[in-house]
């Protein structure tokens, strides 16, 4: 019977590399093995076609004859049946299993591995964070060795495969009817020792250094807003990009202002004549002093909204609003004129029992006495 082409069994090119020769052989053979169809005959026998066509096509010296003489290569000698006997009776489904999975999400070997981003906690005052402003910061880093180069061996050496591996970084151990890959313990999973190690960098590949970076804060940013940096991280591993640096911000307490999103809050103490007769106060702003105008008879807590004095928005052109909010404060430190001024005033207040001028005290205390009465009812 005419034997299939090894490389249409694998569905490849004559040109395909041993990449692609056991990427093919791992997904087919997944997909055909005795494990996952049992009691198929003609998956077991698909199943021994794929071996055999990848124990030739991996191995170097066989693939060069098969090329050269077909199958006929192996007709007049067993080595090659041999081998995949051998094969067969000792690779299950956990191999595979385990190999496309190293495959797809890698394995413990040394790779080039991007850098890990970093994060710098960044405070600022409001007025820093309001008008923007340049900050110059200093981070600890780690560096490409510029003595080893990252390779961690001293200049004029080279890490060596772990022998107990052969340079996987993976061991295979039987378990009964499955097989379980675990890290090496020689090398914990690098595949390679360094037996010479580089003297500046004690065979890490990298050293600590303290950068110097210049910071532009834009206006109008926020707390717990994040600026990135591209490739200013940690430096990647074999040649690969750095890291970012993400510079999170941190807006100290003000002791005036409060910010909500673009709107400014504060409180403006004033006193009991101005808000019932009226008048004028300054108010700070984070861009100057302004002049507020408190109309008469201006009760405690109520709020002045100044537009456009608030935080330039970092997404748009908006600016938002300063509020203030009038709380008015009772005088202390009299003395014995403004006291009997102040008494005089109470006694021409008491005299209309406050219906014209505490309207808020006479309703709350008719609403006492309504209470009151109904509990005697």
């Amino acid at each position: 019977m005419t034997k299939k082409d090894y490389y249409d069994v694998l569905n490849i090119s004559r040109s395909s590399n041993d990449r692609e020769i056991k990427r093919a052989y791992k997904r087919l053979a997944v997909k055909y093995h005795p494990d996952r169809n049992k009691n198929s005959k003609i998956s077991e026998k698909k199943f021994k076609e794929i071996k055999e066509a990848y124990e030739i096509l991996i191995n170097k010296d066989k693939r060069e004859a098969y090329d050269k003489y077909g199958h006929s290569a192996f007709d007049q000698n067993s080595s090659g049946n041999e081998f995949h006997e051998n094969f067969t009776n000792s690779t299950d489904f956990g191999d595979i299993f385990g190999d496309v999975f190293g495959d797809i999400f890698g394995n413990n070997r040394e790779r080039n591995s991007q850098g890990a981003d970093l994060q710098y906690n960044l405070d600022l005052d409001l007025e820093e964070a309001v008008n923007g402003t340049v900050k110059e910061i200093y981070i600890p880093s780690l560096k490409i060795c510029d003595t080893c180069y990252g390779n961690k061996s001293k200049p004029g050496t080279q890490p060596e495969n772990c022998k107990n591996c052969n340079g996987n970084g993976n061991i295979h151990m039987r378990k009964g009817f499955f097989t379980v890959q675990q890290t090496c313990p020689h090398c914990h999973g690098k595949g390679k020792f360094i037996k010479y190690p580089c003297k500046k960098c004690y065979g890490n590949g990298k050293i600590k250094i303290s950068k110097k970076l210049s910071i532009k804060i834009p206006s109008g940013i926020d707390n717990n807003d994040k600026i990135r940096l591209n490739n200013e991280g940690e430096s990647g591993e074999n040649g690969a990009p750095s890291g970012d640096l993400y510079i999170k911000i941190n807006v100290k307490k003000h002791p005036i202002f409060k910010r909500d999103k673009n709107n400014l809050f504060c409180e403006i103490p004033i006193g009991f004549t101005i808000a019932a007769l009226g008048g004028i106060v300054e108010v700070p702003t984070l861009y100057g002093k302004i002049k507020l105008k408190i109309p008469p008879e201006t009760q405690s807590n109520e709020l002045f909204r100044i537009p456009r004095k608030g935080v330039k928005s970092i997404k748009n052109n908006y600016i938002g609003d300063l509020l203030c909010k009038v709380v008015i404060e009772t005088p202390v430190n009299l003395n014995y004129t403004q006291k009997k001024l102040l008494k005089e005033l109470r006694n021409s207040l008491e005299g209309n029992k406050g219906e014209k001028n505490n309207p808020k005290s006479k309703k709350f205390f008719d609403g006492v006495k309504k209470f009151f009465d109904s509990l005697t009812k």
